[in-house]
């Protein structure tokens, strides 16, 4: 009877962890940095700060060279990843995942991962590029709906990947959905900026990032579920 008690109690545990594993967890805990580096380095650059329990990139900083894309510590493969943005007039960034970091084989996180547009479609040049405004999934699928908020004002987005199932949207739309890695997908890289680099769009687990493009851009509420 004691054997099965434990045995219940062991599963009931099991359960327990594995339902927790599938809950959402912060990758920012609005107060620092933890979890996060920029490219290719050890720590988060002095442009990337923290107010109000965002993550700000403040582009005057750049100029004392303390810019760059952060990453996660953490690579994801499946995942569910959820985060609020807002950017400054005619600013532009991205969210980048499945990156794969080799500073010294790739000098950027575009060169081997996929990323989601942030933008203000209106007031920054890459708004008039087709496939290049706020929710695409850049320079790959365009969105036929276009549910972004004003500038100022915050945008929630969801990039879901399961089993090479993308899923891409923007306040509650969905504004991409593809499959990844299949030969349409080895199309749409061909036909695209990324044509020439061999290995972009190929992983299939990597570090997910936050772009410095130059210009501000706040985000907040950046939680992951791994699936």
């Amino acid at each position: 009877m004691i054997k099965k008690i434990l045995s219940l109690l062991t599963l009931i545990v099991m359960v327990q962890i594995t339902n927790a594993q599938k809950e959402f967890k912060p990758l920012f805990d609005g107060k620092t940095t933890d979890g996060w580096h920029t490219y290719g380095k050890t720590t988060v650059s002095a442009a990337w700060k923290i107010e109000e329990g965002t993550l700000h990139f403040d582009p005057t900083a750049k100029e004392n060279g303390q810019g760059g894309d952060i990453v996660t510590d953490k690579e994801y493969s499946n995942f569910h990843l959820k985060i609020d943005w807002k950017v400054a007039p005619k600013s532009n960034s991205g969210i980048i995942f499945y990156i794969h970091e080799d500073p010294k084989k790739y000098k950027n996180t575009y060169e081997t991962g996929l990323e989601m547009q942030v933008l203000d479609n209106d007031g920054h040049p890459d708004g008039k590029i087709t496939k290049h405004r706020a929710g695409n999934l850049y320079d790959l699928i365009k969105s036929d709906i276009e549910p972004v908020k004003p500038v100022g004002e915050w945008n929630t987005v969801e990039i879901i990947s399961n089993n090479g199932q993308l899923t891409l949207k923007l306040n509650e739309v969905i504004v991409v959905k593809t499959t990844l890695w299949d030969d349409n997908w080895k199309s749409l890289v061909a036909g695209s900026k990324f044509a020439a680099w061999k290995d972009f769009g190929t992983f299939k687990k990597g570090k997910i990032a936050l772009q410095d493009h130059g210009d501000a851009v706040w985000y907040r509420n950046i939680v992951i579920k791994e699936l």
